[in-house]
């Protein structure tokens, strides 16, 4: 069976494979969100007020500081960005 990101991410960090798959799945949402947000010269403050987050919710989320911080509230940033989100399901090979 083929190694998935997630799937390598839970045997290094010894946690449940869901966990890691949430770690990646945050990671892509924010890397769109920083390259959408350059690319249309959207700052922390205009993310915050779209997506109703605090600005310090925005610099810490967008920062990497993710740990504690819900996919609802990375998705709320997806939107702000002015992007949306698809979720892609396949059967295991």
């Amino acid at each position: 069976m083929k190694k998935t990101r997630a799937s390598m991410l839970a045997n290094t960090l010894k946690i449940p494979p869901s966990r890691a798959l949430e770690a990646v799945i945050k990671a892509q949402l924010i890397a769109a969100v920083i390259k959408a947000a350059s690319k249309k010269g959207l700052t922390h403050e205009l993310l915050a007020q779209r997506s109703g987050l605090s600005r310090s919710a925005v610099t810490g989320i967008l920062a990497g500081s993710v740990q504690k911080v819900t996919i609802n509230r990375v998705l709320r940033l997806v939107e702000a960005a002015g992007l949306v989100a698809e979720v892609k399901v396949k059967e295991v090979a």
